[in-house]
């Protein structure tokens, strides 16, 4: 059994259409979906392209998840925009 990590662009409104379109492949097990991070866990006995293949044929921006996407994302979580500070510049 393998576990696939995917990248996929969504908003609340689109885990029924991810889940639909990994619904008609054959050997997935379980589908864990983290909207926040955007970030979807495929596990089970399907290759990992047809995956890919069947995310994107759903409608979905989708990518193997990376370890770049774990640095942006923990860079989005940390930072806040009241913890930006502004500085005054006059230029004139």
């Amino acid at each position: 059994m393998e576990s696939v990590e995917l990248k996929v662009e969504m908003v609340g409104i689109h885990e029924k259409r991810l889940r639909k379109s990994l619904s008609k492949l054959k050997g997935i097990e379980k589908v864990e979906v983290d909207a926040n991070s955007q970030k979807v866990v495929v596990t089970g006995y399907a290759h990992r392209n047809k995956i890919l293949k069947a995310i994107r044929r759903g409608g979905l921006k989708a990518d193997f998840w990376s370890a770049q996407n774990e640095l942006l994302n923990a860079y989005a979580c940390s930072a806040s925009y009241g913890s930006l500070r502004f500085n005054n510049f006059n230029f004139f």
